[in-house]
């Protein structure tokens, strides 16, 4: 008996075929595809897409007048996207207004140098109104307004956003080509929208990456070399360069036609309509500069300063006000970087040794009136510190490096060693001397050497030109000294320092690394392996560990808040244990000095210092 095979007519098949797979794009579409006005890495925008303003601005407030700021050190360049020469961003002090002599970005808040007051993550278009992306991120599409203008009338493409792209990783500073690593390529959909494609498991952050990309006129740099300069750019911004004196003073005049004037995120911003930056080579100077009314606003970030120095009589008639204004900004890591570049600072023992010497308690009591807190974090002020002893989710992801950490990590909480502030220090001294007796020294005569080499144990801390640095050093050089170790300070001028951070050329220096509330590709320039020997990079301690670099991928690989706040504390939990800086200080507040004859908004924002909303009475 032969079986009989049925045959059904193709055509009805196939609609129905082309039915299902119709019907499940589109419920992918509908499910995967996100269009919005912003962007958050987790959480939902605190701004809705007909928000208004920012609520803690002004947005009736008056412009007009100017806004006088010290700048630090010197100049030799207005492009801050390379690593030759040094730009007015790279001046510190420069940030106390929230717009250095960058050009607009796709998205506002992902930035450093001009976040959303109130809200830690989160950005809203700018360049860009919309921003798509699916779940997966395997690409995100930003959709350009049309209206949007660089400063000389040329109108913003999309093809000015590639040409971004492939400019400042090619031939811009070399964090670029580090934090963009996983942005595959991007492509140009029609005149107002570009696609991104994206790789690699930490994308999470990448759309506020991104969207904190320089846009740059194609028309403008594709006939110059991009490298340092002083003649003023073409750029979108709410301000242009009016006036330079090399070395000396930046001017800047509000654009008058600026096309993104009255968007949302600009609202009461940027009310001034010049506004002048005066270099100082020397604080105090420029300090008493202030006091006659040289400059209008002074950040004050020496504790002793803050306490004795306004004594004068504008301050006592109340034409300077003073303020200690509190803040939930994540603060910067600031510290003594440990370049493990140079043996034998690659020995942890002798790192571990370097932090028992340095004497937090004596010196916050003596030269800073106690108004600081030792920092016990990577990421001070932010929930990514480590607490407690790991659990949970944080201690499955340390658990397969046991091994390589050390045991105490496990089972103790990381607590830098306290001493009682008397300057008496002798039970730290014998643990590092036998730190660094175990780590191969021998004192011979009042030195430590290697006992295999007879080298001596000589290091130089290096740090530019900085008011009060160097009566923080001193004692610490003195407890090194008292151990064996002959060790130095040098404080150059800043365009020196630049040059020898950028080649890596010290033992120790003084830096501070900024930090986000949600840290994303920066860490790789800060401590991951491919950025240990870039130059330029901020790898300041040579950070080239295979734990340190799993925990940077898990962080930006975390689906959730959860899964990244305990990578985030698993990481800050292993840079305090293996000794790679020593950890310095902080403050949860601005101390804050300026002139009386200007308006402040009432409303509290607690992630920017907001100078930018300020107007003139």
């Amino acid at each position: 008996m032969t079986a009989q095979r049925t045959t059904l007519p193709l055509w009805p098949v196939l609609v129905w075929l082309l039915a299902l797979s119709a019907q499940a794009a589109s419920k992918n579409n509908d499910d995967t595809v996100h269009r919005s006005h912003g962007y958050s890495p987790f959480g939902e925008l605190r701004y809705g897409p007909d928000f208004s303003h920012f609520d803690y601005v002004n947005p009736d407030a008056p412009r007009g007048g100017t806004l006088k700021l010290f700048g630090f050190g010197t100049f030799d360049s207005l492009n801050p996207y390379v690593m030759s020469g040094r730009s007015l961003a790279g001046t510190p002090g420069a940030s106390v207004f929230g717009f250095l002599e960058t050009t607009d970005t796709l998205l506002m808040g992902g930035g450093a140098h001009n976040r959303v007051g109130d809200e830690p993550s989160s950005a809203y278009g700018l360049i860009a109104h919309t921003v798509e992306y699916p779940d997966s991120l395997d690409w995100v599409i930003f959709h350009l307004r049309e209206e949007a203008r660089f400063n000389d009338g040329t109108p913003i493409t999309a093809e000015d956003v590639v040409f971004s792209l492939s400019l400042l990783r090619e031939q811009g500073h070399p964090r670029y080509a580090l934090m963009l690593g996983d942005v595959t390529g991007a492509e140009v959909l029609d005149r107002h929208r570009v696609r991104f494609h994206l790789t690699g498991e930490g994308r999470r952050d990448l759309p506020l990456v991104i969207g904190d990309l320089p846009v740059l006129p194609k028309h403008y740099w594709k006939e110059r070399t991009f490298g340092a300069t002083l003649e003023p750019p073409v750029v979108s911004s709410p301000y242009r360069v009016a006036r330079v004196r090399p070395g000396r003073q930046i001017v800047f005049q509000r654009v008058e036609d600026y096309w993104a004037r009255d968007l949302p995120v600009n609202r009461g911003r940027y009310n001034f309509d010049e506004v002048i930056f005066d270099f100082f080579r020397d604080a105090q100077v420029g300090f008493e500069s202030f006091k006659t009314g040289g400059y209008d606003v002074h950040l004050d970030y020496v504790a002793k300063h803050w306490a004795t120095a306004y004594n004068f009589p504008a301050v006592r008639r109340g034409r300077i006000q003073r303020a200690e204004i509190p803040h939930s900004v994540p603060k910067g890591t600031q510290a003594f970087f440990l370049n493990q570049r140079r043996p034998p600072l690659d020995d942890r023992r002798v790192r571990e040794a370097l932090n028992l010497l340095f004497d937090f308690e004596w010196t916050n009591r003596t030269i800073f009136n106690d108004a600081y807190v030792r920092s016990q974090s990577w990421f001070p002020n932010s929930h990514n510190s480590a607490s407690g002893i790991p659990r949970g989710h944080e201690l499955a992801l340390l658990e397969p490096f046991r091994e390589r950490l050390p045991p105490a990590l496990f089972t103790q909480p990381f607590q830098h060693p306290q001493s009682d502030g008397s300057g008496n220090i002798r039970d730290r001294m014998q643990q590092a001397m036998a730190l660094l007796q175990d780590a191969g020294y021998r004192i011979q005569g009042r030195h430590l050497v290697h006992r295999d080499s007879g080298e001596p144990l000589r290091l130089e801390i290096l740090n530019y030109q900085t008011p009060g640095m160097a009566r923080v050093v001193e004692p610490y050089l003195r407890n090194l000294e008292r151990v064996g170790i002959q060790a130095t300070y040098r404080a150059l001028d800043p365009a020196s320092y630049k040059e020898r951070l950028d080649q890596f050329d010290y033992d120790i220096t003084i830096f501070v690394l900024p930090q986000r509330a949600y840290p994303g590709p920066e860490l790789r320039d800060y401590m991951h392996s491919s950025s240990a020997e870039l130059a330029g990079s901020r790898n300041y301690s040579r950070i080239s560990d295979p734990v340190v670099d799993a925990l940077i991928d898990a962080s930006m690989a975390a689906e959730s808040e959860a899964e990244y706040r305990a990578a985030m504390q698993a990481l800050d939990r292993v840079l305090l244990w293996q000794h790679y800086s020593v950890p310095h200080w902080y403050i949860d507040h601005h101390r804050l000095a300026w002139w009386d004859k200007f308006g402040r908004p009432d409303a509290p924002m607690p992630y920017i210092l907001g100078i930018e909303t300020w107007w003139k009475k």
